[in-house]
């Protein structure tokens, strides 16, 4: 079940050690109405694809050997209102530090439309919750976003595969960085929605 899924989780697990401290982000990918999802509080080398769980979009674990992620409720909310076909979710720190100050990434560089025009921010809710994860989809919906950073608590950014989503994730960190590096500096500068219609447009011809 979800066989090359569950291979993929293992594959990408261990990026989130460059993301996230400790046991603390998790990922998932979807194929039709299952996902297959980091196990929850195993380090990320330490799993194989049988260990690997495979939960429905009603939340129910249908296989694998260990215990899902907790924040299983955001993985089903955002599977089943958005469309993405991958999800990764960290405690990245220059995300994480925006995510304290409880401020959204504006569009101070061209390369935001990885994502989305911005990278909103919600409002904190405790981990692992159906408060948290309807707060996630709402402002994802609204600026129509693939990324969204939780308010003290961190980033969740999806993508079609895992693949995009954890590139993506990269790029919403070093954005993150440049604009808060920024700010020591002056005030950064916002591209305008003009500007980044153009860049949409020039995105949809790129690479090979």
């Amino acid at each position: 079940m979800l066989a090359r899924e569950r291979v993929a989780v293992v594959d990408h697990a261990p990026t989130l050690a460059e993301l996230t401290p400790g046991r603390t982000g998790n990922l998932s990918v979807r194929r039709g109405d299952r996902f297959a999802a980091t196990p929850t509080g195993v380090p990320y080398d330490e799993f194989d694809p049988a260990d690997v769980p495979v939960v429905s979009l009603d939340g129910e674990v249908v296989a694998g050997e260990m215990k899902p992620t907790s924040e299983v409720p955001m993985h089903t909310g955002i599977y089943r209102r958005l469309d993405a076909g991958a999800i990764v979710h960290t405690h990245s720190t220059w995300a994480t530090t925006l995510a304290v100050l409880g401020e959204e990434l504006p569009p101070i560089h061209y390369m935001i439309t990885a994502v989305g025009r911005k990278v909103p921010v919600a409002d904190y809710a405790p981990y692992g919750t159906d408060d948290l994860a309807e707060l996630v989809v709402e402002e994802m919906e609204a600026a129509d976003s693939q990324a969204c950073i939780l308010a003290h608590h961190g980033l969740v950014v999806t993508g079609d595969d895992l693949a995009s989503a954890v590139e993506n994730t990269f790029v919403v960190e070093n954005l993150c960085r440049v604009y808060l590096q920024a700010r020591q500096h002056g005030t950064p500068a916002e591209l305008s929605d003009e500007q980044l219609g153009t860049v949409e447009e020039k995105f949809q011809s790129y690479g090979q």
